[in-house]
């Protein structure tokens, strides 16, 4: 089961967090894994590419199953970073309002 956390301070988002597998199919053919990977990795090139910042990114690049992203406190208060984490934690939301039997936000 993937396990999602979203972290938040003063009514913004400044992070989040994913650990886990999915296991909802074969590798290569997991589509709630591939649909979080979409999502997470879209939400990472925005936060560089259309925001302009650098977020902090944890990740097990060997084994896979987790990936944390921090946003630093002086880029918390932009719009397009909290418009696209928010963006990010609502298609978690309704991937897991579909497929609750492998993705649980916390």
């Amino acid at each position: 089961m993937i396990k999602a956390k979203f972290n938040s301070q003063n009514d913004l988002i400044t992070g989040f967090s994913l650990s886990g597998h999915a296991d909802s199919g074969e590798y290569g053919h997991d589509i709630v894994c591939a649909a979080v990977s979409v999502l997470s990795i879209s939400t990472i090139n925005g936060l560089t590419q259309v925001a302009g910042i650098n977020p902090l990114v944890d990740q097990d690049v060997e084994n896979g199953g987790y990936l944390a992203v921090t946003i630093k406190d002086a880029d918390l208060n932009n719009i397009q970073v909290q418009t696209l984490l928010l963006c990010f934690e609502n298609g978690m939301r309704d991937i897991a309002k579909q497929y609750d039997k492998y993705i649980k936000i916390q």
